[in-house]
């Protein structure tokens, strides 16, 4: 599960068989050891220490990713003031999160810490919570790309007519579109196959889910990976540098002309305010995938620099975790700092419990009486014009 993109190759005849015996026949052929060699990665303090690891992000990601975004969504939903175009980004990232949290995480929960790496779901649910997983990662740093642009035409050049609704859907469409297409393979070379328990063949043998591509096509899938990490990766951590080192010269080292009133000042610091969280959200971005990319590239590309090291598997799944513990900062940042998330579900639910007790009053109307504090600062300097 954990090795997604993973370059095990094997012969396409075996993966179909399934059988045990040629497995370990073949584990010799790719990484140059001997199945009696075979360490059992579940035996030891490495691996219950990765278990605890990866139990508490776990549980972590789905009550801060899946009620945090959830809270997002039914706030958007709910107040029309807070639907401008980046918000909306926001709701897409905050979307691929909660799905996530909640379809993906529990499955996760039984593989890594309740079954010890032992897929018992079939193959069905180990591809699409492969797929589900890509898509999310994809979307959420397409997300964070397209904020990023956003806020680079807003700040910079303000004067250029700000993007149309229309235009804003076609944008987060293709916000989908690409990952859904791009993570097709990970869900078509899907695949449960069973693995020796320590090299033990008398042991009961694990199932490990796992996109495993045909020895066949190895060179197909290292490209496949390269233009990943390329288009997901690389370039979007490019382009989103660029974007807030100019935002940054334009909002902390140019001079505004003319007399600086107090509303001028505010929005300033508003946008100031808004610029720290998203670089701060980059940051964060690139300490949690660097690593998770890197141990790919050294696994995939020069496999026998770790293949004989008995908690390098351990070591990825930690690595692994720290990646997807990305969506708790995503959703911290996003829903508590900078959108006031709390402050409006606060007000939806003051106003549903007024309803009760006053009935000739609307909704709509209780909610501005109760409102006394306004959309925020942040919502009035990005707000869609």
């Amino acid at each position: 599960m954990g090795d997604e993109n993973i370059s095990r190759t094997v012969p396409e005849a075996e993966l179909q068989m399934g059988k045990l015996d040629q497995y370990v026949e073949h584990y010799d052929t790719d990484y140059g050891i001997h199945p009696d060699e075979i360490p059992d990665t579940t035996q030891g303090q490495a691996f219950y220490v990765a278990t605890i690891v990866i139990g508490a992000v776990l549980v972590c990601i789905m009550l801060v990713c899946g009620l945090g975004n959830f809270i997002f969504i039914a706030t958007l939903t709910r107040y029309k003031k807070l639907r401008n175009l980046t918000n909306l980004l926001i709701a897409n990232l905050a979307i691929s999160d909660f799905i996530v949290a909640v379809v993906c995480c529990p499955f996760l929960m039984d593989y890594y810490v309740v079954k010890q790496l032992s897929w018992d779901h079939g193959l069905v649910l180990c591809a699409s919570v492969n797929y589900l997983r890509t898509v999310s990662l994809y979307v959420s740093t397409n997300a964070l790309l397209a904020i990023a642009v956003d806020r680079y035409m807003a700040i910079v050049h303000p004067l250029r007519p700000r993007m149309k609704f229309q235009t804003a859907y076609c944008l987060i469409t293709g916000v989908w579109i690409f990952p859904i297409l791009l993570s097709i393979p990970s869900a078509y070379f899907a695949s449960v196959t069973k693995y020796p328990n320590g090299g033990n063949s008398e042991a009961t043998p694990k199932v490990f889910c796992a996109q495993i591509w045909p020895v066949d096509q190895q060179a197909y899938y290292q490209s496949y990976f390269l233009f990943v990490f390329a288009m997901e990766f690389v370039a979007p951590v490019i382009v989103m540098a660029m974007c807030y080192v100019r935002i940054s010269r334009e909002l902390w080292f140019k001079s505004v002309p003319g007399f600086q009133t107090e509303q001028i000042r505010k929005r300033l610091r508003c946008r100031r305010k808004t610029v720290m969280v998203l670089i701060g959200i980059l940051t964060a971005y690139i300490l949690c995938w660097a690593p998770y990319y890197g141990f790919a590239i050294l696994r995939d590309f020069h496999p026998t620099i770790i293949s004989r090291e008995k908690n390098s598997l351990v070591a990825f799944y930690i690595i692994e975790c720290i990646a997807m513990s990305n969506s708790m900062i995503n959703t911290l940042c996003f829903v508590s700092v900078k959108n006031n998330t709390v402050k409006h579900l606060k007000k939806i639910v003051l106003v549903r419990w007024r309803s009760t007790y006053t009935l000739n009053k609307t909704i709509d109307e209780l909610d501005m009486k109760t409102s006394s504090i306004p959309i925020t600062e942040e919502i009035e300097c990005i707000q869609l014009r």
